[in-house]
């Protein structure tokens, strides 16, 4: 058997393989409330035969959401949406689902994407006063953050605990706390957007102080059979900023607190980074990582192909690897991985008449997970 289609443990949870379906943000959401459009989006992605499919960054808050199109656990309506999605997932394949809880800080009150993706101001239709460890804003023309102050990041705390509340009565298996890509938690870590003077900034100890016990208390929350892990930019790709030796401290405090799993991505805290694009751009932040902690390290970035995916898990540079865009390309990516490493992988019976008949081994029908 492949190494990519060997089982993973994070924490408690037990996947099949060790593909992972990234969260991917889709915009799509009606006051935070999963639509159809999520239905037919997760529900592909649910029978792809990967390991593990996260729920794209859902806000914690109306105000945390990116864009007013974004996903939310904030509200009873929101449940109730989200519940339709993972009824039908549940009914059709056994995949275990994640969500990623965020807040986007900063970065929150635009359009959405093929909209132009400008900064709404709070006047405008579908925008609103955003929020940040300090009143710096992302772009220079944007508006600029309301600074958080003892209240506000109580209220967040809070606002993060009971969203992982609403997470556990949907039974979701997992949860991924989005620290990553210049949004509230990742501002926080980084100097170049956390100008704080009080306990909550300056040194990295102080840095690392709101989002562990955004950590903590998500953790504390959670039932002790639901895995909670980060996301974390290993880098902000700009001099002076975030980097991946602070990432290493980081998460070892995360491993200290009962963190599950380390998501290693990079970037997205300035307009100034300078990323070194190319295939496993990122696989040596994840590899550092993985080399300083003990619980298992998901690789993300420009993996693309089988054998990338399997040499990367071989040379233990990390445990597992996730998918994006590849996966919005080929909803199948896993059935063809399994057939290019050798390796079986899930698919529906409605689906059995598709393997070829030379790979009549291909496929595996099993309901558990």
């Amino acid at each position: 058997m492949s190494r990519l289609f060997s089982p993973l443990d994070i924490g408690p949870l037990h996947l099949r393989n060790r593909i992972v379906v990234a969260p991917m943000c889709q915009y799509s959401a009606d006051e935070g409330s999963a639509t159809d459009w999520h239905l037919m989006h997760l529900g592909q992605l649910a029978l792809s035969g990967a390991g593990l499919l996260i729920i794209e960054a859902t806000a914690v808050s109306a105000a945390g959401r990116i864009s007013a199109g974004d996903l939310g656990l904030y509200s009873d309506a929101n449940v109730s949406a989200l519940a339709r999605v993972l009824a039908a997932i549940r009914r059709y394949a056994p995949i275990p689902v994640a969500v990623q809880l965020a807040h986007a800080g900063r970065k929150a009150s635009v359009q959405v994407p093929w909209a132009g993706g400008r900064q709404l101001a709070p006047d405008e239709d579908g925008g609103w006063q955003t929020v940040a460890p300090s009143a710096i804003p992302y772009l220079p023309g944007d508006r600029t953050p309301r600074s958080l102050d003892r209240a506000g990041l109580a209220q967040l705390r809070e606002q993060f605990v009971l969203a992982a509340q609403r997470s556990a009565a949907l039974g979701l298996d997992g949860i991924e706390l989005h620290g990553a890509h210049g949004y509230l938690l990742h501002e926080f870590l980084s100097p170049l957007s956390n100008r704080r003077e009080d306990e909550y900034g300056g040194s990295l100890e102080n840095r690392m102080r709101f989002p562990l016990e955004v950590f903590s208390a998500v953790r504390d929350a959670t039932a002790p059979d639901v895995p909670v892990w980060m996301r974390i930019s290993a880098s902000d790709w700009v001099a002076g900023g975030w980097d991946l030796e602070q990432s290493v401290a980081f998460s070892q405090a995360l491993a200290a607190l009962g963190c599950a799993a380390i998501h290693v991505s990079s970037g997205g805290l300035s307009p100034d980074q300078a990323i070194a694009l190319g295939p496993n751009y990122q696989v040596p932040f994840a590899a550092r990582i993985k080399s300083a902690v003990s619980i298992p390290v998901i690789a993300v970035g420009l993996i693309t192909e089988p054998i990338q995916a399997e040499a990367i898990l071989t040379a233990g540079e990390a445990d597992a690897i996730a998918l994006a865009r590849a996966m919005l390309y080929d909803p199948r990516w896993p059935w063809h991985a399994a057939a290019a490493l050798g390796s079986r992988v899930w698919a529906p019976p409605q689906y059995l008449r598709s393997q070829p008949r030379q790979l009549k081994d291909l496929f595996d029908t099993s309901p558990a997970r």
